[in-house]
């Protein structure tokens, strides 16, 4: 039996990456996943993928990567590995945590003006 392949999907800056890898597991750190040995398509035809290249770019040198559980949106195992991509987050369901204004001195909801 080969060794398995996931296909993980999570929030990353207003986008959503779709990566592949051989080794996924809890961090020992709460709330964390831990992504290793990262897998990328081979460069079989003469067409490149702009959104594949960035992910190689960005995950080029890294080991491991620690992703926030809230930020996973899913997790397959898959027979094979695809290509790689990001994608922009649309719709309601994404929304950041509230953030204090800092160095805006008038603003803020007990401020009286």
């Amino acid at each position: 039996m080969s060794e398995p392949i996931f296909r993980i999907s999570f929030y990353n800056q207003n986008e959503v990456y779709e990566v592949y890898a051989r080794q996924i597991f809890q961090s020992e750190m709460y709330g964390f996943i831990e992504i290793e040995e990262f897998v990328f398509g081979e460069r079989s035809q003469v067409v490149v993928d702009p959104t594949e290249e960035r992910l190689k770019q960005q995950f080029t040198g890294v080991t491991r990567s620690y992703i926030p559980m809230h930020s996973v949106i899913r997790i397959d195992e898959v027979e094979k590995e695809g290509v790689g991509k990001i994608t922009e987050a649309k719709g309601s369901n994404v929304a950041s945590f509230p953030s204090m204004p800092f160095g805006s001195g008038n603003s803020g909801p007990n401020k009286e003006n």
